[in-house]
């Protein structure tokens, strides 16, 4: 097995470790009412933006969410969160550099034996979903389920879900497919640009994705046999009718959208081996980002 493989199935087990930790963390981790930026580069980023579009959503204080590489340096914030697996990664640690001293951060990783452990105000260490593959899987989801759990948006219903996204058949037709499009809302749209990007990472895949509202303003036009739409989450009234006319696969999000995003990752890996792709090894990748 793949480190990836590994990595992605161990994900329901990992969830209910990081919703028992949130807990405790009520200090590390914005309070109500805080003004807070979410930061991440790649994976990090979109789980960056699924959590912040969560606590802006439960009424729990303004929140935004920024590539590392494209904070506002100028703008006020109560707490700055920064996910970053690896604690390496050149844009999140000169970011941190330069706020140190006038907002609060805290700082989300799965090694502390790294130059963020100095970085940041607060550490949150999630050592046992760390990952040896490049490809993200069971970090990033630990780490929004640590903060939906924060949040109070985690049930076990969501570890359920998972479990089965691990274990029913991929959708029929699903694997035969040459292009994917991946829809979300409010969000789930950081969850479909994972996805995305999880199927070029590791398949090479031609895939795309967008608000679910949005899908229509043009990206449709694509749609045709032998091509997905994948939304996670529920649909838009009329949307899979429009899809089902096109020709495409529309694929329906059933599980709770965390869940869904574990189906997407294991078609991921479905495509890769089809194409002789080793996912261990993506083509022009590393496991951190360090620039000189």
């Amino acid at each position: 097995m793949s480190f990836v493989e590994t990595e992605l199935a161990d994900q329901p087990e990992s969830w209910v470790r990081a919703a028992a930790l949130a807990e405790g963390l009520k200090e590390q981790l914005p309070a109500p009412g805080e003004r807070t930026a979410v930061v991440g580069c790649g994976t990090s980023f979109f789980m960056a933006r699924a959590y912040a579009a969560l606590r802006e959503g439960a009424g729990l204080g303004e929140t935004d969410a920024f590539a590392a590489s494209e904070f506002p340096s100028g703008r006020r914030y109560d707490r700055v969160v920064a996910l970053t697996r690896s604690g390496t990664t050149t844009e999140v640690l000169a970011l941190l550099a330069g706020v140190r001293g006038s907002v609060r951060t805290t700082a989300i990783t799965g090694d502390p034996r790294t130059p963020v452990r100095t970085a940041a105000d607060d550490l949150i260490v999630l050592d046992f979903a760390d990952e040896r593959s490049v490809v993200q899987t069971r970090f990033a989801t630990t780490a929004l389920t640590l903060l939906r759990a924060h949040l109070g948006l985690h049930s076990d219903s969501v570890v359920a879900d998972a479990r089965t996204a691990l274990a029913e058949p991929l959708p029929v037709g699903v694997v035969d497919c040459t292009q994917f499009t991946f829809l979300g809302r409010g969000w789930t749209v950081g969850l479909a640009e994972e996805g995305a990007l999880k199927m070029r990472e590791a398949a090479l895949a031609w895939t795309e994705a967008y608000p679910a509202m949005e899908y229509r303003h043009g990206p449709i036009s694509i749609t045709t046999g032998g091509t997905a739409t994948w939304i996670l989450g529920p649909a838009p009234d009329g949307l899979a009718e429009q899809v089902a006319a096109t020709g495409g696969l529309w694929v329906a999000g059933r599980l709770d959208p965390l869940a869904e995003l574990v189906r997407i990752q294991r078609l991921a890996l479905a495509l890769a081996d089809l194409r002789g792709l080793d996912p261990d090894r993506p083509r022009h990748l590393t496991r951190s980002v360090i620039l000189p």
